[in-house]
Order: structure tokens, then C-alpha cells, then sequence
């Protein structure tokens, strides 16, 4: 009996130790195996130690540390760097303190939870009726999809303090969900911050750098924009604004155009938004640049209708145009204070024909708080639209690539003149009718609803030239044969009688007012053409001028009288203003017999290619960025 009670404790020991083996085995093949793994399911989980790895193994998710602190969170990094990049952090403002051991697993319903021996600290708050699973994705994303592969959470609607390509920030309307950047407290706390990164609530949409409830900077209206022009070493960062404005959704986000390179934004403590590439010839993070640059960054410094600019010694603040605008306290002004701004010269009146736009380019356009915009309606509209309201101030289309009409109902602020041919977008500002001149009018009311041809418009002189050719013409022949010599030298004035046209002649030559067929628009309204002035500058270099002559008058005209007139109407639409013909000019010029010079190809035919500019970073005033060269940049 005793013996074989031996043996039996001798077989349960040993059952034991083989017991022991096999849970050890299991416990170190699962953890050998979670480790290779980029997705946890209902029978894997990950505790201290243990990562999941993104499939092109860039991306780790796992615990940490986060600098000389004993804290642990669950966070996402770069696997393969040597100082641990961390891009997003789960229980920031819940650590886990001591050495509680830590599990991620998929609990009950589908929630993705982070447990200590206590107590669950963190969820994905999700459910569902099916098997659920997480995954890290390639582009640094941690999602919890169901059975189908239904998306049911994804980390990339939490940011902290890190924008990856592809990561949104706006506002989900459907889902109520708002994402927006806020940096760390500090290296050793991830908590939030008190700053944030992210669209405003009202009128059309930026981002804006806010300290609390003030706005420190602000990035500018958002646009769909392709972004050259930075060089990393070898490589060329090609940027890609990918923005979406509807009812259910208004978001920004960014990507690049070669994904081989590592790229983030982050948002630090020290109120900088920067941008960075790594760079594998560097072994580092480069930064490509930084907001805000300098102090002319910061948020409305120069106030209403004020523009800033650094010179070789400091900031100042000018007016946006010192013929149009008066700073509102001059005394202030002069002693720095700029924080009264400038007003126009001449006040605005609510009233038919009072008011027009003068255009200026390169532009960061003011704040957008107070506006209203339509996402489908052209330049031409959107003009209209501004004039038609007393409250409008100015009138743009924040992008190249879509007729977008943005109106600003309040005074402008946190304008921003770029420097010369960077590219900015262009902005209509609303000037009382006495401050419009000929070379910055852009809209006037008088005459807009009468579609007519008006001889003080400049582009429409080269068409009244070649009418005038004709009638010249049949006007001579006819005297030839009704009248004595002597009276051919009556008053000039005479000789000089325009004819009148109606109004079915002109609907008929301009196809019915077809907008294929509008040269521009000027003081009072638009321009048409009768004639292509193509059809025009062909036949001059040639030497063919006398087929633009009607048939019926070809034989009573005077082919240096003709060619004359074909010069000067070339000359009133050159490509440079002042090459150009003035009214008074023109007339003497129809009526003698002086020498003229000879025209240039005309503006209408000039191909314009727009130039891209590049300018070293150094010229910036704010954090400099080596070896990189880039093109004037909207923040993100």
C-alpha cells in the first residue's frame, strides 16, 4: 500500500512539473508569437513586453514609459528608431502607476480594454454581437474591426498631440465626432496640454492655434492643394491638401505624394506647430517648418486692414494700402501701438454705384470667423453676391482648383501680404466708388445689368478701331460721289461720328452675349468681342490686313488708312499698360497723319505660365530649417 502510494505521488509530481512546462511553453510561444503578430482577436492579448507590429513594420503599439517617468501608457511609436517616437497615446490622462501588471485584450462585446489586476483604465467603448479584433495598421492606425471587417473604432479619431498623413482634423457631424491636436504637458506627462490644433465652429473653415480660448496663430482657409517644392536630401517631399466640405463632414487632412518617407506634424508645449521628415542620410528627424515663424505669425498684430512685416531691425505694422487706407489713431500708430488698426480713407455708403473692389494678390486671406461661402459659384457671382450685401467687405476664392465663393461680412483681420509672386490667392476688398481707378477696378454696379459695348473700356478700342475702318471706308466713297471736294475737309468732328448700333446687332455679333466671347469686365460692365483679336494679329503679321475689310467697301478704301487703324487698335491692347493707347490719344492718332510705332504681340494671345518661386527658409525670422528649400507653405 505504501509503495503504491509513492508511485502515485511520484506521478502527480511529476503531472506537475509537465503541467508546469506546458503553461510556460504556451505562455512563452504566445508571447514569442503576439510579438510578430499586428492584430490582437478574442484568443491573443498583449501584456509587458509584448508589441504589436505594423505589417511593413514601421509602426509598434505597446506599453511605455514616457521619459524619466514611472507612469506606463499604452502607445504607438516607430519601431525601428533608436529614440522612441511616440505618435499616439491611449490613456493619456489616465496612467497606470506602479508595477500593476498590464493587459490589452478584447473583452466582452467587442471593447478593446487596457486591465490592470484592478480594474479596466482604458476602452474602445465599442460593441458588437460578432467576434471583434484589433489591428495596426500600416499607416500607424489602430482600428477594432468586427467579423466583416467593419470598421467599429479607430485611433485615428483620438489624436493627442501627432498629425500622421491620412489623420483628419474638423468635425464628423454624423458620428459627433471633433479632431483636433493638443501637445503634451511635458516629455515625462502625455496628458493634454492647454493649447489645441483645429478648425474653428463658425464660418469657413481653418485651423487656428488656440491658448485656451486665445488664438495665438492661424493657418488661413482651407484649400485643396498640391505642395512642391521641399527637398530632404535626396528626396522631394510633394504635399497633398486633401480637404471636405459638406453637411456631414468638414475635415482637413494631409498626405504625400511618395509614402516611402516618414512624415508627421506635432504640436509641442512650447507653442510650435512643426512639420518633420526623417531623413535616412541623416539618422534623424528634420524639421521642415515651423508656425509661427516669426512675430508677424502672430494672431492679428496689426489689426484691421493692417498687414506686417519685418525690416532689418524689427517688426511693423503698415496698412494694407496707404493710398486707401489711414491708420485709425496716428499718434498710436507711430509709437507701435498698432492695436486701433486702419480705416479707409473715404467711407463706405450702402447705395447703387457707390461701391466696387480693388484686387490684391498674394494674400493671407483674413480671419474667416465671420463669413458666409458657397462651395459651387464663380469669381463673377460671387462679386455680385458681396455688392448686393452692405455688410460685405471683401469677396475670394480660397482655391485654384474650384469655384468657391467666400464673403467676409466684418472688417478684415489678420491679413498677411506674402511676398511677391509666392503664389497667394488673390482677395477683392470693397472701396467707395471715388477710390476706384481704371487699373484696380474689378466690379462696379453702374451699367452691370446693360450689356453693351462702351468705347472708355481700353480692350474694347481695338473693336471701335476696326468698325471704324468700315465706315471710314463707305463714308469716303460715298462723298466721293455725292459731294464737291471742297466740302470733304468739313469739321473733324463730322468726320469723326461714331454710328450707333442696336441692340439686336450686338446680341447677334456677341452670340447673344456668350461668355466665350467676354474679353474682361471694366468700370461698367463687361467687354465682348466681333472680331478675334487672334482673327485680328494673324492677318497683321502676314501682311493680309485689307481681309478684315467688308467686301462691299474694299474698293473705296485707302489700305494705309486701313492698316493705320489696325495699328492702333493692336496698340490699345498690348501686354503692358504702358505701351497702351489712352482715349485722347487714340482719337488724335485717328485723325493725323504722324508716325506710329509698331505694336506687340497683344495681352489676349500671351501665354502666362505661373512661375514657382523658391526661397531659402533662412529668410524667415522664426526657427531656421537646414538644408531644405521650399516654397511659401500654409500651415497645415
Amino acid at each position: 500500500m505504501r509503495g503504491l502510494i509513492a508511485e502515485n505521488k511520484t506521478v502527480y509530481q511529476i503531472s506537475m512539473e509537465v503541467a508546469a512546462i506546458l503553461l510556460f511553453s504556451l505562455l512563452f510561444l504566445h508571447k514569442s508569437f503576439a510579438t510578430e503578430l499586428d492584430t490582437i482577436s478574442d484568443s491573443t492579448f498583449l501584456t509587458d513586453g509584448d508589441t504589436l507590429v505594423s505589417a511593413t513594420g514601421v509602426f509598434e503599439l505597446g506599453f511605455f514609459r514616457p521619459g524619466s517617468s514611472e507612469n506606463r501608457y499604452l502607445g504607438i511609436w516607430y519601431k525601428k528608431f533608436a529614440v522612441r517616437t511616440v505618435v499616439w497615446v491611449a490613456n493619456r490622462d489616465r496612467p497606470v502607476r506602479g508595477a500593476s501588471p498590464l493587459v490589452l485584450k478584447i473583452a466582452d462585446q467587442g471593447i478593446l480594454g487596457l486591465f490592470t489586476n484592478i480594474s479596466m483604465v482604458w476602452s474602445s467603448n465599442t460593441t458588437t454581437s460578432g467576434n471583434a479584433s484589433a489591428k495596426l495598421r500600416v499607416n500607424g492606425n489602430l482600428v477594432v474591426i468586427d467579423q466583416n471587417e467593419k470598421v467599429l473604432w479607430q485611433s485615428f479619431d483620438y489624436p493627442t498631440d501627432t498629425l500622421l498623413p491620412g489623420m483628419k482634423l474638423g468635425r464628423d457631424y454624423l458620428r459627433g465626432k471633433e479632431w483636433h491636436l493638443s501637445p503634451w504637458k511635458s516629455s515625462d506627462d502625455p496628458a493634454p496640454g492647454g493649447l489645441t490644433w483645429g478648425p474653428d465652429a463658425l464660418g469657413y473653415p481653418e485651423n487656428k492655434l488656440r491658448q485656451g480660448a486665445l488664438v495665438v496663430f492661424r493657418g488661413g482657409p482651407w484649400s485643396n492643394e498640391r505642395f512642391p517644392g521641399i527637398s530632404v536630401y535626396s528626396k522631394s517631399l510633394v504635399f497633398r491638401y486633401d480637404v471636405i466640405i459638406n453637411e456631414s463632414e468638414v475635415s482637413f487632412a494631409y498626405n504625400l505624394e511618395d509614402n516611402s518617407i516618414l512624415s508627421r506634424v506635432t504640436l509641442n508645449s512650447s507653442v510650435h506647430l512643426e512639420s518633420w521628415a526623417w531623413v535616412e542620410e541623416g539618422k534623424g528627424w528634420q524639421s521642415v517648418v515651423s508656425f509661427p515663424r516669426g512675430a508677424c505669425d502672430q494672431y492679428n498684430i496689426c489689426s484691421a486692414y493692417g498687414t506686417c512685416s519685418i525690416n532689418m531691425i524689427q517688426q511693423s505694422c503698415t496698412c494694407l494700402d496707404e493710398k486707401r487706407f489711414v491708420p485709425k489713431n496716428q499718434k498710436e500708430w507711430d509709437t507701435a501701438n498698432w492695436s486701433g488698426g486702419c480705416i479707409r480713407r473715404k467711407q463706405l455708403e450702402c447705395k447703387n454705384g457707390s461701391a466696387g473692389f480693388v484686387k490684391y494678390s498674394n494674400v493671407k486671406l483674413p480671419d474667416a470667423e465671420n463669413t458666409w461661402f458657397n462651395m459651387n459659384m464663380s469669381l463673377e457671382e460671387c462679386g455680385t453676391k458681396c455688392l448686393n450685401n452692405c455688410t460685405c467687405m471683401a469677396y475670394a476664392n480660397p482655391e485654384k482648383s474650384r469655384s468657391i465663393c467666400l464673403l467676409w461680412l466684418s472688417e478684415l483681420l489678420d491679413i498677411q501680404v506674402l511676398p511677391e509672386r509666392s503664389g497667394g490667392p488673390d482677395i477683392f476688398v470693397r472701396m467707395a466708388s471715388s477710390e476706384l481707378d481704371s487699373q484696380s477696378i474689378s466690379r462696379k454696379q453702374g451699367g452691370a445689368n446693360v450689356k453693351i459695348i462702351l468705347l472708355v473700356v481700353i480692350p474694347g478700342v481695338l473693336l471701335i478701331a476696326l468698325i471704324f475702318v468700315t465706315w471710314l471706308c463707305c463714308a469716303r466713297r460715298k462723298r466721293n460721289h455725292a459731294k464737291p471736294k471742297v466740302e470733304a475737309n468739313k469739321s473733324q468732328e463730322e468726320d469723326m461720328d461714331l454710328p450707333l448700333f442696336s441692340f439686336s446687332t450686338i446680341s447677334n455679333v456677341t452670340a447673344n452675349f456668350s461668355p466665350d466671347n467676354k474679353l474682361g469686365e471694366g468700370g461698367f460692365g463687361p467687354v465682348y468681342k466681333w472680331l478675334h483679336v487672334p482673327r485680328v494679329w494673324k492677318l497683321y503679321n502676314e501682311g493680309s490686313q485689307m481681309e478684315l475689310i467688308d467686301a462691299s467697301c474694299a474698293e473705296s478704301c485707302h489700305p494705309q488708312e486701313v492698316i493705320r487703324s489696325i495699328k492702333i487698335g493692336l496698340l490699345c491692347v498690348q501686354q503692358s499698360a504702358g505701351d497702351r493707347l489712352n482715349m485722347s490719344s487714340v482719337i488724335m492718332m485717328l485723325g493725323s497723319e504722324g508716325e506710329l510705332l509698331e505694336p506687340k504681340q497683344p495681352s489676349f494671345l500671351t501665354e502666362k505660365e505661373l512661375p514657382v518661386v523658391k526661397y531659402s527658409s533662412s529668410t524667415y525670422t522664426g526657427d531656421s530649417v537646414n538644408e531644405f528649400t521650399i516654397t511659401e507653405v500654409d500651415a497645415l
